[in-house]
């Protein structure tokens, strides 16, 4: 897999007996270190500690960055404040999904926004075909490293290595700090994550990653933490019911039909798909995003066809033995007319239509404090 992207963390993967890296759009990543239900398990009852440093930032700068934004954007960028952060998405004029995003306030017209991986080439393409007068933009994505602390104990982790000047505990989800000091490097520290949990995600110089790598994990050593791969990452996410782009959201799902609408802003003036998603709205989604769990023996996987009254009415999106609960759940999009809790549907798995019904999401929720459902935006 030499041709390959690798992360600057990669080189650390090694030291892991259990570890193994597959290809994930066209990067050697980990999909496990020590095995998905062990990591998903630590993540929600101690803490993991992930790299995904092959996701993309860009810096936008200017007197006009703010405008040129908010045109870009779905969720009022006008609404954040110097250290706060924001899910959004980018939307196409027929109101399909360019990318879910996460949009960091700097300081007055200087903001980063995080992109996926897959996506990073295609994002910098749209945004600068949109670009206008008084606005500059860098990709600094090689040069930053992303690391994610999340499960319950990840504030009491970092709390052994953070410089004193900060309490991580008072951060306020969606918020965060720069020039926080941990392990000794000056990095961004955010308390937003993927997984469901809280946590954090800390932005790092690429060639200063190892030592917070290495600093975190010999800090949480005594209270379980584990490094945790992309298959964690995925059944976390899964189970909290956080999109992932390519499966729930794409150029043919919008934000209304994935049941993001608290994301887009019909009211703070025109956007690029405003007018198609404000149709949408009137109209009402013809599909909708719902869960659902197999009745019978069976385990839902992407693009399973969803049937009702005998004619197919949508397809799953993410589907798994959650490893929380030990149910055959999945994410479908289906006709709306289908929707409603409790809905009998069939499932076909392997040329056998099984038995599922419509159930509610998110499958796992923590009692928590954070005051939205999307918590990140990872993807492929």
């Amino acid at each position: 897999m030499s041709d390959l992207l690798r992360t600057p963390l990669f080189p650390l993967y090694a030291q892991y007996e259990g570890v193994r890296c597959i290809d994930f759009g066209g990067w050697e990543l980990p999909v496990q270190f020590s095995g998905i239900q062990k990591e998903h398990e630590a993540v929600r009852e101690r803490a993991g500690l992930f790299d995904v440093s092959h996701m993309g930032e860009f810096t936008v700068t200017g007197e006009q960055a703010e405008a040129f934004l908010q045109h870009m954007m779905t969720n009022d960028v006008t609404a954040i404040v110097p250290g706060q952060a924001q899910y959004t998405l980018m939307c196409y004029p027929d109101g399909g999904v360019v990318d879910d995003l996460l949009i960091y306030k700097l300081a007055e017209q200087q903001y980063m926004l995080v992109v996926n991986a897959s996506n990073i080439d295609k994002d910098w393409a749209w945004l600068q075909e949109h670009i206008i007068p008084g606005v500059n933009m860098t990709n600094d994505s090689e040069q930053t490293a992303l690391l994610a602390l999340q499960g319950p104990l990840s504030v009491d982790i970092l709390a052994k290595v953070i410089d004193t000047n900060v309490d991580a505990g008072a951060i306020e989800p969606f918020r965060f700090v720069q020039h926080a000091e941990v392990c000794g490097v000056k990095l961004l520290l955010s308390r937003t994550g993927y997984t469901g949990e809280d946590g954090f995600e800390l932005y790092v110089a690429a060639d200063q990653a190892a030592l917070v790598w290495n600093g975190l994990m010999e800090a949480g050593a005594d209270v379980g933490l584990v490094p945790a791969g992309l298959g964690a990452r995925d059944t976390l996410r899964f189970e909290a019911k956080l999109p992932l782009y390519g499966q729930e959201l794409s150029p043919t799902i919008s934000p209304l039909e994935a049941g993001l609408g608290m994301f887009v802003k019909l009211n703070t003036g025109p956007f690029i798909g405003h007018q198609a998603l404000l149709q949408q709205k009137n109209d009402g989604p013809a599909r909708k995003l719902i869960g659902i769990e197999v009745l019978e023996r069976g385990i839902p996987r992407p693009h399973y066809p969803i049937y009702a009254d005998g004619v197919q009415i949508g397809e799953v999106t993410t589907g798994t033995q959650s490893p929380t609960l030990k149910r055959n759940l999945g994410l479908a999009l289906i006709d709306s007319k289908y929707t409603a809790l409790g809905t009998p549907l069939e499932i076909e798995i392997r040329g056998k239509k099984l038995k599922a019904e419509v159930v509610k999401t998110p499958f796992h929720k923590r009692t928590r404090t954070l005051k939205t459902p999307i918590q990140g935006a990872e993807q492929a």
